[in-house]
């Protein structure tokens, strides 16, 4: 094997998420380069070990046994905007620090999903977004390395199949393609994005809002809510929101208006395509009792967002899962939806 990739053993996981949870990855290894992206594909290959992809580690919950494979660690970093509104990024970067530059170079598209944790390879993934924007809306392509072809791609919007938290990184084909460069296509001088109601409300009646204004309200927003990764703050410690929003057709808010023993008016929600809508989770698990700060022991909801799980100080994963499982349960036996879970399990 090359001598660019450093494979070491029986590394600990957990330092490695935002959760804090989880057992050891029997090999580790960091690629700072695509040449060592290829040369872990080929090393796990010829020991027949799996191998997993970690990025920021913000939206993993790894299992107490570890991973008994290869983990690679994404560190491809640099940002090249030669293009004007084109941005080349490197899948290591960290998100919050390419939205800050983003924001202060007056680029727009990308400010509401300020403080977000995690690398910039993780976002396509996930089709990551918050307050009244998702990233499939900046993204022009995405470079990565296709593990069953042993071939570069370089994959437009349209080949991502992007929708809501998920793409075909996810779900199509999950595991196949590993993300290095991600290009962003933003507006120069734009309109910062002002549809989410916090930010409408935080803004009524102010004109000329810049977009770093609108990005330092959202990070102050996910602070408020235990969502900006703080120091010491157990809130903190978290995979962001736990379970997705449910979609679900207009004849199911009828029931669920009943079930939850109010007016059809009176449920959120809002349009999902196709005559269908989004029910947000944190409603449906507060109607159904589980509450800011509900849990006994080292796993519980954040005192501050309904919909984070976290881990309030020596949680393990199956710690999470118990609470997980008993949410599941609770929201289905009240409303009849079965909520899915947004953290990929490793291991």
């Amino acid at each position: 094997m090359p001598s660019g990739l450093q494979i070491r053993k029986e590394i600990p996981l957990a330092p490695f998420t935002t959760f804090g949870i989880g057992g050891a990855a029997h090999y580790f290894a960091v690629a700072h380069t695509e040449e060592e992206v290829v040369e872990a594909v080929f090393w796990a290959k010829e020991r027949r070990v799996p191998l997993f992809v970690l990025g920021g580690g913000s939206n993993l919950l790894v299992r107490d046994s570890g991973f008994a494979g290869l983990v690679l660690k994404i560190a491809i970093m640099g940002v090249d905007g030669n293009s004007g509104n084109l941005f080349d990024v490197g899948a290591g970067e960290v998100w919050d620090k390419f939205v800050e530059a983003m924001t202060s170079l007056g680029m727009a598209g990308v400010e509401c999903l300020a403080g977000i944790p995690g690398s910039v390879g993780g976002t396509p993934v996930q089709n990551v977004g918050a307050y009244g924007q998702e990233v499939v809306e900046t993204i022009e392509s995405v470079r990565a390395f296709d593990r069953e072809t042993f071939e570069w791609v370089e994959l437009d919007k349209a080949a991502c199949r992007f929708r809501y938290r998920e793409s075909l990184f996810n779900t199509d084909e999950p595991g196949r393609y590993i993300v290095t460069r991600v290009r962003f296509l933003l507006r120069p001088l734009g309109e910062p994005n002002l549809r989410y109601a916090d930010l409408q409300r935080r803004f009524a009646g102010k004109h000329g809002v810049t977009l770093m204004e609108v990005a330092t309200a959202v990070r102050e927003i996910r602070r408020q809510k235990g969502m900006l990764l703080v120091e010491g703050d157990p809130d903190c410690r978290s995979a962001g929101s736990f379970f997705k929003n449910p979609i679900v057709g207009l004849e199911r808010l009828v029931s669920i208006a009943a079930q939850a023993g109010v007016e059809e008016s009176k449920v959120p929600h809002w349009p999902a395509g196709e005559g269908r809508m989004k029910v947000p989770a944190a409603w449906l698990l507060e109607q159904a009792g589980f509450v800011k700060g509900y849990g006994v022991g080292p796993a519980g909801i954040s005192t501050r967002h309904t919909l984070a799980l976290t881990n309030r100080g020596g949680a393990t994963c199956a710690d999470i899962e118990r609470l997980q499982e008993q949410i599941v349960r609770g929201v289905r036996e009240r409303f009849g939806i079965t909520l899915e879970r947004e953290p990929v399990m490793v291991g």
